[in-house]
């Protein structure tokens, strides 16, 4: 396989459990639930997405030839001491994620951590599992260790999913940046609107302590 990448960096995870790990993001290009277009957010499965998965021209991106190949570069990003994680995310990862490369980044030292919408089944030899259901797209991988959701969505709701088989159930607030309304993009930059979807999550938690929140640290921090 031929593994195109959109960019790869050095950075904290911003967002659920593992937030404030040090890793090596590795975002691949492509989505199963939209092409990245603008122009067809309002047809997309997935119409709240706010990443830029669009072609290899991101930091560190292109096409790797060999799983090695993706590997090495990976690991040269790494810097100093301590267990090496990378966060393979995309798009949806799993599109490109296959045993070769899985086998090539524990090779170089690497804990191997996805983020994936669950649409597909994961492989075998992943050490952190986090799947963010999305609108009505069916669910695949219904076990894992974190389970974060995005709310509040229209079509998914805390309660279809508190059943499954995962360590740590997330709750993160819907970014009200990236609405729709009758198919059309809204940018709604009001912060009064983004602070609805914070106090639906809190007010969820403390109702359901099985949830826990999960906010987009990275944001609120200014960083990649």
């Amino acid at each position: 396989m031929v593994y195109s990448v959109k960019e790869t960096y050095l950075t904290l995870q911003g967002e659920g459990a593992q937030t404030g790990q040090v890793a090596v993001f590795l975002r691949f290009s492509g989505c199963n639930l939209w092409t990245g277009l603008e122009r067809d957010r309002g047809q997309a499965v997935c119409k709240f997405c706010d990443t830029d998965f669009v072609g290899t021209d991101g930091q560190n991106g292109g096409k790797f030839k060999t799983a090695q190949d993706l590997a090495s570069a990976v690991s040269a990003l790494w810097r100093g001491t301590g267990q090496k994680w990378v966060v393979c995310t995309g798009g949806e990862p799993l599109l490109q994620l296959d045993a070769p490369l899985i086998e090539a980044l524990h090779n170089t030292g690497f804990k191997i951590a996805i983020e994936t919408n669950g649409t597909l089944k994961a492989p075998n030899n992943i050490d952190w599992i986090c799947v963010s259901p999305k609108a009505d797209a069916p669910l695949m991988q219904t076990a894992g260790h974190e389970l974060k959701l995005v709310y509040p969505q229209v079509e998914n709701t805390p309660d279809m999913f508190a059943h499954l088989d995962f360590e740590i159930f997330s709750l993160q607030p819907l970014d009200r940046d990236y609405l729709t309304r009758d198919g059309e993009l809204s940018k709604d930059k009001g912060s009064s609107r983004q602070a609805s979807s914070v106090s639906d999550c809190v007010q969820y938690c403390m109702d359901n302590p099985q949830w826990r929140l999960s906010l987009q640290t990275h944001k609120i921090l200014g960083i990649d």
